[in-house]
């Protein structure tokens, strides 16, 4: 089978593509020939080695795929050939990744995929959009009636989010670029401010009962202003930053800072989370801004583009030659 791997760490170059054996499922694993897969940041800190992972070379790279089964172990109940699935939690923790024409996959990391959804459209989507609903339900514990900031709410991680907290009953304030202002209103925030004006953290002074920091800038000052009594800071980047903490604003109004990683979900987490995402596919939501299609044979590129800056608030969707002829 064609894959792109790597067989030592370290820049796009590393990248091959070419022929592998075909894995083979244990007892309770599925078998999935892929459709689809994508790019993300994680894929190129892990290839780099900024990430340090358990890697077995060679290493296939890709953490999201959508496919369809073609075998599942005795241990793996629910999965029948041909089925439509989705997994967003490959090559992390020991697995091999997503973008290979066939692939393995543990099959409580593995989900099914809404009938009628767009395999291009949720594979762009599902890494962003399960980031988004840990860091709001499971870390930052949003409740129906509270006040949510999300800044940088144009992006990939930004826009579901949005989206996740207005189902959840939260009134959604966006930050974003003045230009992306309009589709900030159109995924449901109430109101959505520039993030470029100074003035913002005086107008949303103690309005947010939850912040999430999609941005990685990490301006406590700024985010600790914003913040409500007992207000939470959930922060999704900036594994470089090292800000100053306002700690006396935190301490006297029981305010809190939370980290989240992805990458640190249990498979439980990652299926709860699977399973919000695919109510929203079913009815049509949690779509992406603006995709690329490119093949699987583009990996290399693909990551370059994504290391250089290029690919703000779109996504790189590779097709299998399975995908083309379906």
């Amino acid at each position: 089978m064609l894959a792109g791997f790597v067989e030592h760490l370290g820049g796009p170059d590393e990248i091959r593509f070419g022929e592998l054996p075909e894995p083979r499922p244990g007892p309770s694993d599925v078998l999935v020939e892929v459709l689809t897969t994508t790019v993300n940041h994680v894929d190129t800190f892990i290839r780099s080695g900024l990430v340090p992972v358990p890697v077995t070379f060679p290493f296939v790279l890709g953490r999201d795929l959508v496919g369809r089964v073609l075998e599942a172990g005795p241990g793996a109940p629910g999965f029948a050939d041909g089925d439509p699935v989705w997994c967003n939690s490959l090559g992390h923790g020991g697995r091999q990744g997503a973008a290979a024409e066939r692939v393995v996959v543990p099959a409580d990391r593995l989900y099914p995929l809404p009938p009628d959804t767009d395999p291009v459209d949720a594979v762009a989507v599902v890494h962003p959009a399960a980031t988004a609903y840990l860091a709001l339900v499971t870390h930052g514990r949003v409740r129906a009636g509270e006040t949510v900031v999300v800044a940088g709410a144009a992006g990939n991680v930004g826009s579901a989010l949005v989206e996740l907290a207005v189902e959840a009953g939260a009134k959604v304030i966006a930050t974003a670029s003045g230009a992306d202002l309009e589709y900030c209103l159109g995924l449901g925030a109430v109101e959505a401010y520039d993030y470029h004006d100074p003035r913002l953290p005086g107008c949303l002074r103690g309005v947010a009962d939850l912040y999430v920091d999609t941005s990685g800038t990490n301006d406590f000052d700024a985010a600790v202003e914003m913040l409500a009594f007992r207000g939470r800071i959930v922060l999704l980047a900036g594994a470089q930053s090292r800000p100053v903490l306002p700690a006396g604003e935190l301490y006297t109004h029981d305010r809190s800072v939370i980290g989240f990683a992805i990458s640190n979900a249990t498979a439980a987490e990652l299926a709860e989370a699977a399973v919000a995402l695919n109510r929203h596919f079913a009815r049509g939501g949690l779509r992406p801004r603006i995709v690329e299609l490119g093949s699987l044979g583009e990996l290399a590129a693909a990551h370059r583009r994504l290391e250089r800056g290029e690919l703000h608030g779109r996504r790189i969707v590779l097709l299998t030659e399975a995908a083309r002829k379906t």
